[in-house]
């Protein structure tokens, strides 16, 4: 028996976003976002499902702070609907949305939880998609001037604010992927996508400084680590531009100013162009607080001529995979997280995200996800090593406190450690939850 013991000051907590639980898609002023449009697009989502009722958070939030305040969290991370605040992306500002979201935080605040606000988390106005979305550098002043309402709005209540969560996804998954709202196929409009977010991030920072705002701001890129299958170069530099492709293009601007050469190149080749304005750089590479990460997966890969973007295929080499079909590989999370700390230096960080997608259901009133349990004590033993590795962790949030919609995959995958009822919208907790409860509790846990 090993004791996996955590310093005294780290934080745990849960994860959620605003378009996957909160449901009420057409109450309370709210506008109609990018994944209303998508999930509404026959064949982009699984069975054709949307979020139009989710989990029922909008009407259902203080029920799910109680089971909140039961776990015993530090932090509940959420994201704001943007189109819940400005129906229209910009002009006039819904105060309903803002009630709803003053209401969420105070209730926490009375239990004791601290709300991190995710300002964006993928649902952009329809409106502002209608103007060319982030293609246009007008949405990077639509979403300051949200931003600095938020701000000014929450200031002493949320102290910990993240600009975008997974900005890798907005643009590349979203614009030349094409598997998430608004589905384009695109390389070039991704990358122009992806250096706009940046932008905005920046320039959101810059703001917070401005105003004086009491707290910390930072961002919340999704990572993967690709092994090389062997130590031939070719291998070796298939998975350094995959590894790049998620890493190396949102890290590098941010912290070192710069986009990585040798992707900016290879990128080239495959005839997508940086545009960079002048100013966009030093604007981007603001200093943050802390640097929010999702990790969920990775895995080997090898050099194959012509696969894919990078020249990189993955090689099954036999890990247990979750039921989203994701490889199960804690020893990717530990590489990613020491990777960070040696090239970006000893930055603050909080685990934004990280679980499993386990569709095990209820019988007899209870949720035996025991894959689920094993999975978050294999990732916490490697998150526990980086820490002893000089890692500087502050925190640990897990995805996700609900089942709830899973962007193109619907209401097919679950991730939560509550168990939701799409049907009658009842909560269920999970093994896994209870499990979780007891190492917030104890600061430890045993394996």
């Amino acid at each position: 028996m090993t004791i996996i013991q955590f310093p005294k000051d780290m934080k745990w907590g849960v994860a959620t976003a605003s378009y996957q639980i909160e449901g009420a898609a057409n109450e309370g002023g709210r506008g109609t976002s990018i994944w209303d449009t998508f999930s509404k697009t026959p064949g982009k989502v699984v069975n054709g499902d949307n979020g139009d009722v989710a989990c029922g958070s909008y009407h259902k939030y203080e029920e799910d702070i109680e089971i909140m305040d039961d776990l015993g969290v530090d932090f509940y991370r959420f994201s704001v609907a943007w189109p819940r605040i400005f129906p229209e992306g910009t002009g006039e500002v819904n105060q309903e949305g803002l009630d709803y979201y003053h209401n969420l935080v105070d209730r926490l605040l009375e239990k004791g939880i601290e709300p991190m606000c995710t300002l964006y988390h993928w649902d952009l106005p329809q409106a502002l998609q209608d103007q060319g979305g982030w293609d246009n550098r007008e949405t990077i002043e639509a979403f300051l001037q949200y931003a600095e309402l938020m701000f000014k709005e929450f200031e002493g209540k949320i102290k910990h604010w993240i600009t975008f969560n997974e900005p890798w996804c907005v643009s590349f998954l979203s614009n030349y992927v094409g598997a998430h709202a608004p589905g384009n196929n695109d390389l070039q409009l991704a990358m122009n996508v992806a250096h706009h977010l940046l932008v905005a991030h920046g320039k959101t920072v810059i703001r917070f400084r401005e105003l004086g705002i009491k707290g910390q701001i930072g961002y919340a890129p999704n990572v993967e680590w690709n092994e090389p299958y062997s130590n031939k170069e070719e291998d070796i530099d298939a998975c350094k531009r995959v590894n790049g492709y998620f890493m190396d293009w949102f890290f590098d601007p941010v912290f070192k100013g710069t986009y990585p050469d040798f992707m900016v190149k290879w990128f080239e080749e495959k005839g997508a162009v940086l545009q960079i304005e002048e100013g966009d750089m030093e604007i981007i590479s603001q200093p943050i607080d802390f640097l929010g990460i999702n990790y969920y997966s990775g895995g080997v890969g090898r050099y194959k001529e012509n696969e894919g973007l990078f020249d990189h295929e993955k090689v099954d080499a036999g890990y247990l995979k979750t039921d989203i079909g994701w490889n199960i590989y804690p020893e990717g999370f530990y590489k990613v997280l020491t990777h960070i700390n040696e090239n970006y230096g000893n930055v603050p960080i909080y685990i934004t995200e990280n679980g499993a997608c386990i569709n095990d259901g209820v019988e007899n009133g209870e949720v035996k996800d025991d894959r689920r349990t094993d999975y978050l004590k294999q990732h916490l033993v490697a998150l526990q090593r980086s820490i002893e590795s000089g890692v500087n962790i502050k925190g640990y949030l897990t995805w996700s406190l609900l089942d709830n919609f899973e962007w193109a995959e619907g209401y097919t995958m679950r991730f939560g450690i509550v168990h939701v009822n799409y049907r009658t919208l009842e909560r269920t907790k999970k093994d896994s939850f209870y499990w979780y409860k007891q190492t917030v509790a104890n600061n430890f846990f045993e394996v």
